[in-house]
């Protein structure tokens, strides 16, 4: 009786070792992939807003298409800040001829997403404002559920995927 359960242990055993590590490594793998793929399309989708001056709707949706195609679900946060255009000039002896700090005011995805759905499909920036886009997935990965399982590690709330990029504008959009 000893013998057949120390069989059945070793057989439980044996099946993890062969089935289970694996497909967790084989999961990370799929998650690092996913990871690279997100990157590069935030890094190549805020470039391109940056060099045009304004972000398209088109350009947004093929952005949004490509990272959703690693079959994850992402949250998208995109934000602006607006270089102000009302300058003044230093009062000072000494530099009195420099003009002042630049000063930004930040517009983000609650005003940026309506001028993209509007009439003109596009957010359109000046030179010198500052595109930021934010990227993590909102769903638990096959890597994430694995670890969770084996692991009991029971915060939800956590990403493995996420990317961010921020460009400056160095084109007038309109």
């Amino acid at each position: 009786m000893n013998e057949s359960l120390m069989t059945i242990i070793a057989i439980a055993l044996a099946a993890i070792l062969i089935f289970v590590f694996p497909l967790m490594t084989m999961s990370e793998n799929t998650d690092k992939a996913s990871q690279l793929a997100v990157k590069e399309a935030t890094t190549e989708f805020v470039n391109k807003a940056t060099t045009k001056g304004k972000i398209d709707k088109a350009d947004y949706d093929m952005f949004v298409q490509t990272i959703t195609a690693t079959g994850n679900t992402y949250e998208v946060e995109l934000s602006i800040q607006v270089k102000d255009t009302n300058l003044a000039k230093k009062k000072s002896l000494a530099q009195s001829d420099k003009t002042g700090e630049n000063v930004y005011y930040t517009v983000f995805n609650s005003q940026i997403m309506p001028e993209l759905n509007g009439a003109n499909h596009a957010y359109y920036c000046k030179e010198g404002d500052i595109i930021s886009v934010h990227v993590k997935n909102t769903n638990q990965t096959i890597a994430q559920q694995l670890k969770n399982f084996f692991y009991t590690v029971t915060n939800n709330s956590t990403y493995t995927i996420a990317a961010e990029y921020t460009g400056m504008v160095t084109a007038n959009g309109k």
